[in-house]
């Protein structure tokens, strides 16, 4: 789907175009009483989207794991610095962003079309709630293109057929795998996810990757993740330098390869963040 008409300042409004945007999500699909990612997520990055279980499972993490604010915000950071290097330095124009999340500041197709106004960016995501919101995340450049598809993580084919009307599979494609594949607990499971996208895109397409994991000082994180395992939905799983470097066999680790997110294309003497990232290029 593409989005229609424009408002004189270049930019697609939400009441030109609503027929073709996402509709509401149902009432019954959104819980209230139960923390969700999404929710949590925007909490710890000073968002206003979300209830107050999502708030008292984020304050409680919080107090067993510290720093989960500092990995939020450094994910965040590292986001806008892969796109615009993407979008900047390399000349990628497409991307699929897979979990979304919540809108807020330097969305992916912001960031992409500050840099190149006509990139064509398609974001995806399973939960009702960021489904609301979709409509936030549509506003594009005149000479880009903003989608939403509601798909899961789980079901890579369906996201590549939905994001065929906005995106050309046969040119590059930045592939955005920002903290997701940790909700995919069977590590083949989420190979598979990974091979089947990237089989799908050409040479010189790209996977933007962050996982948490607890080999960089995330030990604390172990028994927070128990804890949201317990009480907030879907259930989480880190994995080691090794199991995420599984899933880049075959493409062409970026510089400086693997790191702490934080460090990623920045400051060495950064403090480091239990979050891996890597940006890897398909030969």
């Amino acid at each position: 789907m593409m989005v229609g008409a424009v408002s004189p300042d270049g930019y697609r409004g939400a009441a030109d175009v609503s027929e073709r945007r996402p509709q509401a999500a149902a009432p019954d699909r959104i819980r209230t009483d139960v923390a969700h990612n999404a929710q949590v997520w925007n909490y710890w990055l000073g968002g206003k989207d979300h209830y107050p279980v999502d708030r008292a499972v984020g304050d409680q993490v919080t107090g067993m794991y510290p720093s989960i604010g500092e990995v939020a915000r450094a994910d965040r950071a590292f986001l806008g610095r892969a796109v615009r290097h993407l979008a900047g330095d390399v000349g990628v124009d497409q991307f699929l962003d897979i979990g979304t999340g919540l809108p807020t500041a330097d969305n992916t197709h912001e960031v992409a079309q500050h840099t190149a106004p006509h990139s064509r960016v398609v974001y995806v995501d399973n939960d009702p709630i960021v489904l609301a919101h979709a409509r936030a995340l549509l506003s594009s450049s005149l000479e880009g293109a903003t989608e939403y598809v509601d798909a899961d993580a789980h079901h890579p084919e369906r996201i590549l057929r939905a994001a065929e009307p906005t995106l050309d599979l046969r040119r590059p494609v930045a592939v955005m795998m920002l903290g997701i594949l940790n909700f995919v607990l069977d590590t083949d499971e989420a190979r598979s996810v990974v091979r089947t996208l990237m089989a799908a895109v050409p040479s010189g397409s790209h996977l933007v990757l962050t996982h948490p994991t607890l080999e960089l000082g995330g030990e604390g994180n172990e028994a927070a993740m128990r804890f949201w395992n317990e009480n907030a939905t879907p259930p989480i799983t880190a994995r080691s330098r090794e199991e995420v470097a599984s899933f880049l066999d075959g493409l062409e680790l970026l510089e400086p390869g693997i790191v702490s997110c934080s460090r990623w294309r920045t400051n060495p003497r950064e403090p480091e963040v239990a979050q891996f990232g890597v940006v890897a290029r398909k030969p």
